[in-house]
């Protein structure tokens, strides 16, 4: 017969099980970043030597990473709608295999529709199965929610390293072989996400308020359609993919253009992706200690007056590496607070899909940004309008995050309630 001790726990909430700790999660979520976005990071040194054995020109394989962007950020939307149905783990294998077999195809693409095929729309959809919103979303559910915006940029932060230290990876078989064989390379490399995603299994019980209980996927859209601070929060995010995406595409040549050494370009990237680092860890502890919208808006507040500074400034190497040290404090961690933000006012229940409409957000932010950059440098012959655009944006956002309000919404607050009572009883 049952004891009644064992009565009373059956009676309590209980989480499933998992493969892993939140320390299992949180490492396995940062490893696959790691190789996700890493990898990403370093198609850009694929071109010169693309371009000079295939003769194309740059207009082709641009067009193949514009498309690869927008693909990823019109797919993930529905690709973290799988992840919240199915599990983020079992939507990362699926991102890995389309990430080797779209790698296999850059390496052996002859014509320049091949290529797009491959990595723009390959290589754009294993970014929705492997990148942040999918990840992420396994952290927040792994995570207690007082420590989730620090876990989140932890996880962040060990995905990093893949921009410091994928790219000379990649360097590295590009010189030492051609860019075929390094191709090859990266798509074994991308097979080791398999693994990796064991240890992102396991979903919260339905009892756990942070899973949002009792709301179908129709609801959860809707009241996130309802609440006006996700949509302030978005449109924040939008001038986060702007702002990035701007300084990637354009940086490297508004410093060439000031007769600085060319390397200066790779300098300051590589300065942004080390100080990225320790700026997401600070700022995630931040924002587990303060209002999550407060560290936001004057993390966006910091970006518009380093990018005036930077404007104003004498264009000399030592304000170029400044400048990368300061904007990248606070490079990627606006992505882990705004997840953190949405896993708040929502739950975890269906938080890959609600982070992933802030990223498709994001990513049309990042279309203008590179689009937008080249554009008035074509008009005017100069940067300076759209440095100054981007730092006026930096105000525009930190204004729209100020009145975003935090407290969960009446749904999460009552079943949050419910449970107490079911676990004091």
């Amino acid at each position: 017969m049952t004891s009644e001790s064992e009565m009373a726990d059956m009676s309590k909430p209980r989480r499933s099980r998992t493969v892993g700790t939140p320390v299992v999660v949180i490492a396995c979520a940062g490893l696959v970043l790691f190789v996700s976005v890493g990898t990403r990071q370093t198609f850009g040194l694929f071109l010169p030597p693309m371009e000079a054995d295939l003769g194309w020109g740059r207009e082709s394989f641009g067009f193949a990473i514009a498309l690869q962007n927008l693909v990823w950020g019109v797919s993930q939307p529905f690709v973290g709608a799988v992840a919240d149905r199915f599990g983020s783990g079992r939507v990362v294998i699926g991102g890995a295999a389309l990430y080797a077999l779209g790698l296999v195809g850059m390496a052996s693409s002859e014509s320049a529709a091949a290529f797009a095929l491959s990595s723009g729309l390959l290589i754009g959809l294993a970014l929705s199965g492997t990148g942040f919103a999918v990840v992420l979303g396994a952290v927040a559910r792994a995570t207690r929610p007082e420590r989730r915006g620090f876990m989140m940029s932890v996880a962040g932060t060990i995905g990093g390293f893949g921009q410091l230290l994928m790219i000379p990876y990649s360097q590295g078989f590009i010189s030492g072989y051609d860019w075929v064989a390094a191709f090859l390379v990266l798509a074994a490399t991308a097979a080791l996400i398999v693994p990796l995603a064991a240890g992102l299994t396991g979903r919260v019980s339905a009892e756990d308020p942070d899973r949002g209980a009792e709301q179908s996927f129709r609801d959860a859209l809707t009241e996130a359609r309802r609440n006006g601070g996700y949509w302030f929060l978005n449109l924040g995010f939008f001038v986060c993919g702007f702002q990035i995406t701007f300084i990637l595409t354009h940086l490297p040549a508004y410093v060439a253009d000031a007769d600085l050494a060319a390397e200066m370009g790779a300098v300051v990237l590589v300065t942004i992706g080390l100080f990225n680092i320790p700026g997401a860890l600070v700022l995630g502890r931040l924002a587990d200690i303060y209002r999550k919208r407060s560290v936001l808006s004057i993390l966006y507040l910091a970006r518009a007056g380093i990018l005036a500074m930077f404007v104003l400034a004498p264009m000399t190497p030592t304000t170029i590496v400044l400048f990368g040290a300061g904007f990248g404090l606070t490079w990627l961690a606006t992505i882990p607070l705004t997840n953190a933000v949405v896993a708040q006012l929502f739950g975890v229940r269906y938080v890959a899909t609600l982070f992933g409409i802030a990223w498709f957000v994001h990513q049309v932010g990042s279309f203008f940004g590179a689009w937008i950059g080249g554009l008035i440098f074509d008009l005017l012959g100069s940067y300076d309008m759209i440095w100054w655009f981007t730092a006026w944006l930096g105000v525009t956002a930190a204004l729209l995050h100020w009145p975003i309000d935090e407290p969960p919404t009446a749904r999460m607050a009552t079943a949050k309630r419910a449970v107490r009572r079911r676990a004091g009883g």
